[in-house]
């Protein structure tokens, strides 16, 4: 009696495992030159963002480079490669947003390049939003509405929005927000 061995190969069950995204990763503090390099050993594609950046010396001055995003790198990778990042030494874990990790769009790594190909001492600081501030919604269902902050939370910004003739009250995600020029 013949006994075949049949091996069934492993195929992707989805299109959406195999596909790449930019997610962030959260790093222990000064490691982020050395998780790219490892991430880029193991065959991933990373990017750690650096900025140049004049430093003095009592002797000289030296231009360096420095981590743009302090704590954080960029990994264009698929579902089934993140257990591969998450063991990768100084790697915390990757950057979550609404449970999921967060998703960099490919034009806004490339933003991040060209920007910093161009300038150094470039300086990042997050938008902050304030009481009576007016605003623009930059996406969603109300993409180009104004409104006025009434509040502002951890994650989200409570905006009147006036312009329909009535006020409506909405909690807006605050990286839909962009601040509003008064015209006039």
């Amino acid at each position: 009696m013949k006994l075949t061995h049949v091996t069934e190969v492993a195929k992707p069950s989805k299109k959406s495992s195999m596909t790449r995204k930019w997610l962030a990763v959260y790093s222990k503090p000064r490691w982020e030159k050395k998780i790219n390099q490892l991430l880029q050993e193991k065959g991933l594609e990373s990017y750690c963002p650096l900025n140049k950046v004049r430093r003095k010396w009592s002797d000289r001055v030296k231009v360096v480079e420095e981590p743009l995003f302090k704590s954080y790198v960029f990994v264009k990778v698929s579902d089934n490669d993140r257990i591969n990042v998450r063991m990768t030494p100084g790697v915390i874990n990757f950057v979550y947003w609404e449970g999921k990790p967060a998703v960099i769009r490919e034009k806004e790594i490339n933003a991040i390049r060209r920007f910093l190909d161009e300038y150094e001492n470039v300086e990042v600081k997050p938008i902050n939003f304030r009481v009576d501030q007016r605003v623009k919604i930059t996406t969603g269902p109300l993409m180009d509405k104004e409104g006025q902050v009434l509040s502002v939370h951890r994650k989200t910004v409570k905006i009147a929005i006036d312009s329909l003739g009535y006020v409506l009250v909405a909690y807006i995600d605050r990286t839909k927000l962009t601040s509003a020029r008064s015209e006039g």
